[in-house]
């Protein structure tokens, strides 16, 4: 070998070496660095972690504190109320005995001239009782608590709701629905072109959700904003689509209804108003399929608006319906389904 070629070799050795030990202190910096960093996310994953418990366990106090406060309230509120009403059954027992006592006395004379006595002793001790389930406020303690936590823990965070969407297939010519089939809206035009089929709602500006529940517990919100006119609930697979169609239990639909620019009220029969403190922006809906349960929600701070118990038919599908807009802007906005997710 030259001592030309033995140069060169030397050069590209010493290459080579400087290459390799360059990479060497770089790895050796990236180790370091790891290290480094993996202890300090530790750190911070600890601390979070424990911030994260020490909230919970905080909330987790104050919960329930909260339900122990409401119960005892509760039940005193109840407890009263069964004194009251004990003591009105007593003096309803006392009249119906002072009445039969009365009528007992074979003389006419004496009963005719005990008129004015009886009617005297009996005064007060005739009550109405017009008491019904939602004096007694159980309904708060029913339906989707763990939303409930989840919204206090995340606080503007939504609730899971289910990944819902509305069938075309079923919605009055008349209707707009998105891309995604979750937003629906009452179009002013010509209405659509569209097939018309057993499905489709002609009359009634309706749509039904793509999938239908014949069991397990269900959870999904609607929202409502700035709207003067709307209606949501489930309905029987069966219901009639064709056609004015009474929105009623016994029809198969069980709903709740915005009407009137500010009003709200279920779908009984007659309606039944509801107690809305503040105009609603988002509506949850809760199935409970197999305890034939479906409640409604104010879903901001879920609040109770109004329970039906009733042995359902065999499927159910969410139903939609917002409403006819008007030319002077009223009722334009859409029904929007929430699918924000956590």
């Amino acid at each position: 070998m030259s001592m030309r070629e033995m140069k060169e070799q030397l050069a590209s050795l010493q290459d080579s070496e400087k290459g390799h030990t360059e990479a060497l202190q770089l790895l050796q910096r990236q180790l370091t660095e790891t290290k480094s960093s993996a202890k300090s996310l530790r750190a911070t994953i600890g601390d979070a972690f424990e911030r994260l418990h020490r909230f919970l366990r905080d909330r987790q106090k104050s919960m329930l504190e909260e339900l122990e406060s409401d119960t005892a309230r509760t039940l005193s509120d109840i407890e009263h109320k069964i004194q009251r009403y004990s003591q009105q059954l007593r003096d309803v027992k006392e009249g119906i005995q002072i009445i039969q006592e009365r009528l007992s006395e074979t003389s006419r004379h004496e009963f005719l001239e005990g008129i004015a006595l009886t009617s005297d002793r009996i005064k007060g001790k005739i009550h109405e009782t017009n008491l019904t389930y939602e004096d007694f406020p159980t309904s708060k303690y029913m339906g989707p608590l763990q939303y409930t936590i989840w919204k206090s823990l995340f606080l503007d965070i939504s609730p899971v709701p289910a990944a819902l969407t509305m069938d075309p297939s079923t919605a009055h010519q008349r209707l707009i629905l998105s891309d995604d089939c979750t937003i629906v809206a009452y179009g002013n035009l010509h209405p659509q072109p569209l097939q018309d089929s057993p499905r489709r709602f002609d009359v009634e500006v309706s749509v039904l959700g793509a999938e239908g529940f014949s069991g397990g517990v269900h959870y999904w919100e609607v929202m409502v904003s700035e709207k003067t006119q709307w209606m949501i609930g489930v309905a029987n697979e069966t219901v009639n689509r064709k056609g004015s169609i009474q929105i009623q239990p016994s029809r198969g639909f069980y709903c709740i209804v915005m009407h009137d620019g500010n009003q709200y009220s279920a779908c009984t029969e007659p309606w039944t108003r509801l107690n809305v403190k503040n105009k609603l922006e988002k509506v949850g809906v809760y199935l409970d399929h197999a305890k034939g349960l479906l409640v409604f929600y104010n879903a901001d701070d879920m609040s109770w608006l109004y329970t039906y118990r009733e042995k359902f038919p065999a499927k159910l599908f969410p139903y939609f319906s917002p409403g006819q807009s008007h030319a002077n802007g009223k009722n334009v906005q859409p029904l929007r389904i929430n699918t924000m997710r956590l």
